[in-house]
C-alpha cells in the first residue's frame, strides 16, 4: 500500500505492508533511530513521536494510519541551524537522562504535553508523563527538565532558545523560582 507521510518536514511516498507499525516505518524505511522499540505494548513510551502535533506511541499506530499526516521524531525537533529544541536543551541541562534509551520518547511526550499544558505544576508533569517509563533516572531530573523547558517556552519576549530563570524543586517537591521568598519570609 502506498503512503504519503510528511516526516520531520519532508514529504515521503513509500510502499508499505498494511500491517507495518509506524515505529518500524520510521526506523526501517526512513532510517530514523530515535523512536525506540521498547515493549510493543504501549507500556514504555520509548517510541513516542508527534502525529500532527499530538504525542502518540508509534508502536500502536500503523504506518497506513499516518497516511496524509505529519510525523515529527526527536531528530526533527532541532532547528535548521542545528540548535537543539528548548525541551532537548532542558533535558541536557537538567541531566534528565542517563542511559538515553527512553530519552527521545520522553522528549517527544514532553513536547506534546507542554503544547497542551504550557505552565504545569510538578504534579501535572508527573501525571502527564506517567505513560513513559525510565529505568535509570528516578524521574526527579526529568521533572526538573520539563519544568525548565516550560519556563523556556513561555518566557515573555524571549525566544524559545532563551534560558529561563532557574526553577528548583524544594525538598518537599514544591516548585519555586530560585531566590524567591517563602511564605515564612525565608530565602
Amino acid at each position: 500500500m502506498r503512503v504519503e507521510i510528511t516526516v520531520n518536514g519532508s514529504s515521503r511516498s513509500d510502499d508499505v505492508e498494511p500491517r507495518l507499525l509506524l515505529v518500524h516505518y520510521l526506523r526501517e524505511v526512513c532510517g530514523l533511530r530515535a523512536a525506540n522499540v521498547g515493549c510493543d505494548t504501549t507500556s514504555c513510551g520509548a517510541c513516542t513521536v508527534l502525529l500532527d502535533g499530538v504525542s502518540v506511541k508509534s508502536c500502536t499506530v500503523l504506518a497506513v494510519q499516518a497516511n496524509g499526516r505529519s510525523v515529527t521524531t526527536a531528530e526533527g525537533l532541532s532547528g535548521v541551524d542545528g540548535q537543539l529544541h528548548p525541551v532537548q536543551q532542558a533535558f541536557r541541562q537538567e541531566h534528565g537522562l542517563q542511559c538515553g534509551f527512553c530519552t527521545p520518547g520522553m522528549v517527544m511526550a514532553t513536547v506534546g504535553f507542554l503544547a497542551e499544558n504550557p505552565d504545569p505544576t510538578e504534579q501535572e508533569v508527573r501525571e502527564g508523563l506517567e505513560g513513559n517509563l525510565c529505568r535509570c533516572t528516578g524521574y526527579h531530573n526529568i521533572v526538573r527538565a520539563v519544568l525548565s523547558a516550560a519556563g523556556r517556552l513561555s518566557a515573555p519576549g524571549e525566544s524559545p532558545d532563551a534560558v529561563a530563570a532557574p526553577r528548583e524543586l524544594s525538598a518537599a517537591g514544591e516548585l519555586s523560582a530560585a531566590g524567591e521568598l517563602s511564605a515564612a519570609g525565608e530565602r
